[in-house]
């Protein structure tokens, strides 16, 4: 039978406790949900029970490439890994999406994805070549570093392949493992520590395989048109800021997008810094030693090689430094240098702890929550504003300042940047802030940015945030968008085109999407038919976490902290809080808080929007039936979860 264009036909599947390897037909997935999280999460809501805890051999971990993956000139080479988390409470399905090239690598040795169940007896690597697929024996490898363990295998087989692997934190199942892969691309959600509950330490993959384009011509017509649109955009409108010794390192066939940083230290060490991961810990490190120096680089590298989520690091950092003023919490009874905080000492120290579950560091190692659980109710109170469900930093993307990400925050399985950056700081108003400020080379005015939402959000009210009007229409069409682009998969760096810089208007094409979809598969799609595709698989997720706990409308709030505590002073790259108002007019939310009864508003007309129960907050049969998930909802109709 031929490969469907776009695809390489197969998913491969991978029993740790048979031993057995086995595949899965990709189309009988892809037809309806795309690739990436579309179809993880179909396999996901097929294969794992809800009664099933993360570290259960019945958890699956799926990795997922998209019908784009392997093709040049799209930034379509992120992948994603899809699994019960252990980082939520309570766990269930979530996420992470990763770049580098080890997804491509897995199309070019024949499958479109990866489906890990059971559970091993000793440890294992995963080994890929092509048709060879082998479960190898990692013994030597285990309690190595995510980088170290990389090094290892791609010495021993050769540089041509791939690598993803978890560090000592993954073998130890800290909840905040991480994983690493090629150009240190890294994925969170608690995986590494799913990874270490099987005994597989790593996964290396090769493939000498090729993607079938059903239309090349057209493809190469809309790869010119892509890169008109994006030209002359500068490395600060994706949110990367150059620093000196810094080099560039593309994911595999991006034509320009993020350019993803390399850092070399005085002493020749490299490695990936960029985005939250370069920033967690350089104001602690500036503050300690005066200056601007090589110590967040450290930091990040030092997490990368025990596999800690660095996202998940930051608020534990915050929050032992408020302990620590607070007197709780001291250098003798944590057996980390709290009063060192911001030095190579104590980040060494406080990674290390976690990762090996020393002291200390194993009340560390179940989270922030968790260790404030153990502590006590003082130490509680300590995390409340700054600090979001699952574990992430919320300050970036405050729903005092910019509203939408309130619903964007409670209906989500984990906190997405890619969604807050559509409308917020890294998005649009990023470069609106450089309007403002009169920045040579601002051209979001506005009334740019006006007609930007208007096409992308659905009104103009989507960036007034003086009222909470067009939010809820915004919400839902940013994560439709989201959930099919983050199938396809695209990088949220390059996607959605909102603005273009040398264009009449500045307004992006929402279109590209489906055009390049169309070209690459043969199967014509319009803008309307992927959001529509996206709208059903954000209902599926949905669907996967109030069948293990999600209680709709019960469940999707917000800490009290952002109704009662005025927003701060320090909001990254917006310590003005400035934001657009009414009829564009400039206008500061510094010091505000969320209207509890807009905010409720605001939520009613979000479930109308989707078609869910306003008074519940669930899904209902005839929404559910329009979006072609009839199955999903005669489940949630038996188990007496229906709105």
């Amino acid at each position: 039978m031929p490969r469907p264009f776009g695809y390489v036909g197969q998913i491969l599947r991978v029993d740790l406790s048979s031993r057995s390897i086995t595949s899965l037909p990709t189309m009988d997935y892809a037809d309806r949900f795309l690739g990436g999280r579309g179809v993880a999460a179909r396999i996901y809501w097929d294969e794992v029970l809800p009664e099933t805890r993360a570290f259960d051999p019945e958890n699956c971990l799926i990795f997922v490439t998209g019908p784009l993956a392997g093709i040049g000139g799209l930034a379509a080479a992120r992948w994603e890994i899809c699994g019960k988390s252990p980082t939520t409470e309570p766990e269930h399905f979530c996420h992470s999406n990763l770049g580098g090239k080890w997804g491509v690598q897995l199309k070019f040795a024949g499958y479109d994805g990866l489906v890990i169940r059971g559970k091993s007896d000793k440890p294992v690597y995963l080994y890929i070549r092509d048709d060879t697929v082998e479960i190898r024996d990692a013994s030597a490898l285990w309690g190595k570093g995510a980088i170290a363990v990389r090094e290892i295998l791609k010495s021993e087989l050769g540089d041509s392949f791939s690598v993803v692997a978890s560090g000592p934190a993954g073998d130890n199942m800290v909840t905040l493992a991480s994983l690493l892969a090629d150009n240190d691309a890294s994925g969170a959600s608690g995986f590494g520590a799913v990874m270490g509950s099987k005994k597989l330490k790593a996964i290396a993959v090769s493939g000498s395989g090729k993607v079938a384009v059903a239309q090349p011509d057209r493809l190469r017509q809309l790869i010119r048109h892509i890169q008109e649109l994006k030209r002359g955009i500068p490395d600060s409108e994706f949110g990367l800021v150059s620093l000196p010794k810094m080099k560039k390192d593309r994911c595999y066939g991006c034509p320009g997008g993020c350019q993803r940083a390399i850092f070399e230290t005085t002493d020749g060490q490299k490695g990936k810094f960029m985005c939250q991961s370069a920033h967690f810990y350089r104001e602690p490190a500036r503050k300690y030693y005066g200056e601007r120096n090589d110590v967040p680089f450290y930091a990040n590298k030092l997490c990368n090689e025990y596999g800690l989520d660095t996202i998940a690091v930051y608020p534990i950092i915050r929050w032992l430094s408020r302990c620590h003023k607070a007197g709780i919490l001291t250098d003798q009874n944590t057996g980390i240098p709290l009063s060192k905080l911001g030095s190579i000492e104590f980040i060494e120290s406080l990674v290390k702890k976690i990762s090996l579950r020393e002291g200390f560091g194993d009340m560390l190692a179940r989270g922030v929550f968790g260790a404030a659980d153990l502590v006590g109710a003082q130490a509680k109170e300590l995390i409340t504003d700054y600090v979001i469900k699952g574990g992430g930093y919320a300050a970036a993307f405050d729903p005092r300042i910019y509203i939408t990400p309130a619903l964007l925050y409670i209906v989500e399985a984990r906190p997405l940047p890619i969604q807050f950056g559509e409308v917020t700081i890294g998005g649009l108003l990023f470069n609106w802030l450089g309007w403002v400020k009169k920045i040579e080379g601002g051209y979001v005015s506005s009334e740019v940015i006006h007609r930007v939402a208007k096409r992308f959000f659905g009104s103009e009210l989507a960036v007034d945030f003086s009222t909470y009007d067009g939010k809820a229409l915004a919400a839902k069409m940013i994560q439709d968008r989201e959930s099919m682009e983050h199938s396809l998969i695209l990088c949220s760096y390059m996607w959605p085109i909102t603005s273009v810089r040398h264009s009449e208007d500045h307004v992006g094409d929402p279109t590209m999407e489906s055009k390049v979809f169309s070209a690459v598969t043969g199967k014509e799609a319009d803008e309307e038919g992927l959001y529509g595709i996206g709208e059903a698989i954000f209902n599926l997720q949905r669907a996967i976490l109030v069948r293990e706990g999600h209680k709709g409308r019960e469940s999707d709030i917000l800490p009290e902290v952002f109704f009662s505590k005025p927003a701060g002073p320090d909001l990254p790259h917006n310590p003005d809080c400035l934001v657009p108002g009414k009829d564009g007019e400039v206008i500061s939310r510094k010091g505000a808080v969320l209207n509890k009864q807009e905010f409720e508003n605001m939520r009613a007309e979000y479930y109308e929007l989707r078609g869910w129960n306003v008074a519940t907050g669930l899904q209902t049969k005839p929404k559910l039936i329009e979006l072609g998930l009839r199955d999903i909802a005669a489940d949630l109709e038996q188990k007496g979860l229906m709105g």
